[in-house]
């Protein structure tokens, strides 16, 4: 039965999304949920799960299209149906067989796992020869240059030959093994074994593989992951070596990655100094230049309202200067055991949160939004948290931030950050903010100017956090010179609903908060 796939309404205000990569192609076996196609929106970049199990049998709309919601994308059908991608016939690559003339057994082959791959490894059999394997139960690993998978049977029936052992290459649509009925004899190889009587062979051991080189490396030594794991991996400055895995053979999965992330933090494991093929095949910077290169989809969408808020918004701005020394020193102390406790770094970010909530509950005009001629002010703090990735900027949001403690603060906030740099968050999770942080001093800029996040009226860059010569005046009124962590604050402002006064009374309140730190953190 066919499955229709549309593309899904990724928020209410939001009408259309582009395609930027399908991750299956037509022929491609897919399981439920499995990740199907990559979307951009104004709001969120997201993986789009298929809605059944199946086989992806056509693709509607190509990759860099714009389309509206609950347009038909693609089709995914029970396998066995004929397969096709804009009116051309594919073969499915994860269940490749060829019928053995003359016998009932089924063959099985390396499958095309991209279309620059025109070879692959066998790194694993998760069945040993004469098991019974299940239509669609995974049958053996591969690994390409590009993808490590696990490859399905094509059919029910019994394992009877394994042509090419564990850590053979060899090239696509050769014969790696042999599918036949209940009962027939079996071997790896060329060698033949016959199964116990009235028996399937199930507990049997595989031979040793004969003519065939062996893995180069032990089970466990050899560092294996998905493109997407490393991806996340690169974005997150991880080093895979120090991350376990839990796969198979220690394979590294999505979510070790991202476990060790929320545990971490990014940047938390030294990066190897890339290989000279590494760095060959990443762009550098004098590759693009004097290139014309299109804008992606979400930097088109990007520019544009960020257009739309300076035409709308009358901006101003009002930069503080924070000593932010009792902070960095309550962090210091309080890092180590505040990771223990609850599984995250202890960063300026929930600090800066917090204060910022507690001004905003004073305050709330800083608060509020501008609807025709009418201001409204909002019932919680919804507060935005701007992420910049390799590919835009995306502002996931902490609902009801003003209910939270310091701990779900910080718990929220990095858990935020990691799915967004995962293109893992919901929708819903990247909009409806009524005020944001944006860190524009992580370089280590003194502050930044920031565009509102419209319909907001505020926004609150973050600067570069230094040390600096400071004067300090005693009770009795003398002065001295200290070394002092320093922070500078810029916030910008929507002149047609926050004055001058009302920025300063928000920014003094946000100051004092920081500077007379008294909120407990666990």
């Amino acid at each position: 039965m066919a499955t229709e796939v549309v593309m899904p309404q990724m928020g209410e205000s939001i009408f259309e999304g582009t395609i930027t990569k399908w991750l299956k192609k037509a022929g491609d076996t897919v399981q439920k949920d499995e990740p199907l196609f990559e979307i951009s929106t104004d709001k969120v970049d997201a993986e789009i799960p298929s809605p059944v199990a199946g086989v992806l049998s056509e693709i509607k709309v190509a990759e860099g299209a714009t389309v509206g919601i609950n347009t038909v994308v693609a089709v995914v059908e029970e396998q066995g149906t004929g397969n096709r991608e804009q009116g051309t016939e594919v073969r499915d690559q994860g269940s490749d067989v060829k019928p053995e003339a003359g016998t009932a057994g089924t063959d099985v082959v390396m499958p095309q796992m991209g279309e620059s791959i025109f070879e692959g490894t066998i790194t694993k059999w998760l069945k040993k020869a004469g098991e019974a394997v299940q239509k669609d139960e995974p049958l053996f690993e591969i690994s390409t240059d590009k993808v490590d998978a696990e490859i399905p049977s094509p059919v029910a029936g019994v394992l009877t030959e394994i042509k090419v052992g564990e850590g053979a290459t060899v090239e696509i649509n050769t014969v790696v093994a042999v599918i036949g009925g209940q009962g027939s004899g079996f071997r790896v190889q060329g060698s033949v074994q016959k199964p116990d009587e009235g028996s399937t062979g199930g507990g049997l051991a595989m031979p040793q593989p004969e003519n065939i080189a062996p893995s180069a490396r032990a089970a466990g030594e050899r560092l294996r992951s998905s493109p997407l794991v490393k991806r996340i991996a690169k974005e997150n400055q991880l080093d895979l070596n120090q991350i376990p895995g839990t796969g198979s053979e220690g394979r590294i999965t999505k979510e070790d990655v991202l476990r060790w992330l929320s545990q971490h933090g990014p940047g938390s494991a030294k990066v190897p100094a890339p290989s000279v093929s590494a760095q060959q095949a990443q762009p550098s910077a004098a590759a693009l230049m004097g290139q014309s290169v299109p804008m992606s989809k979400m930097r088109a969408i990007i520019a544009q309202r960020m257009v739309e808020s300076v035409r709308t918004s009358p901006h101003v701005y009002s930069v503080y200067k924070v000593d932010m020394t009792r902070i960095a020193r309550l962090r210091e102390r309080e890092r180590v055991p505040f990771e223990q406790k609850h599984g995250v770094k202890l960063t300026l970010m929930p600090f800066i949160a917090a204060a910022a909530i507690d001004a905003l509950k004073k305050y709330p005009i800083v608060n509020a939004s501008v609807e025709g001629n009418t201001i409204h002010y909002h019932d919680h703090v919804h507060l935005g948290i701007a992420v910049a990735l390799e590919w835009g900027l995306i502002v996931p949001v902490v609902t009801e931030a003003e209910g939270r403690s310091f701990a779900q603060l910080a718990q929220s906030i990095a858990d935020l950050a990691e799915r967004a740099r995962a293109k893992r968050l919901k929708p819903e999770e990247a909009s409806g903010s009524t005020f944001t942080l944006t860190n524009s001093g992580v370089f280590g800029g003194e502050f930044g100017t920031p565009i509102l996040n419209q319909p907001e009226s505020a926004i609150l860059a973050i600067g570069g956090l230094k040390k600096e010569p400071v004067v300090m005046t005693d009770a009795q009124g003398n002065d001295s010179i200290a070394i002092r962590w320093m922070q500078n604050f810029c916030l910008g402002f929507d002149h047609r609903t926050i004055d001058g006064a009302d920025s300063g009374k928000f920014m003094s309140e946000f100051k004092k908060a920081l500077e007379n730190w008294e909120r407990p953190i666990h």
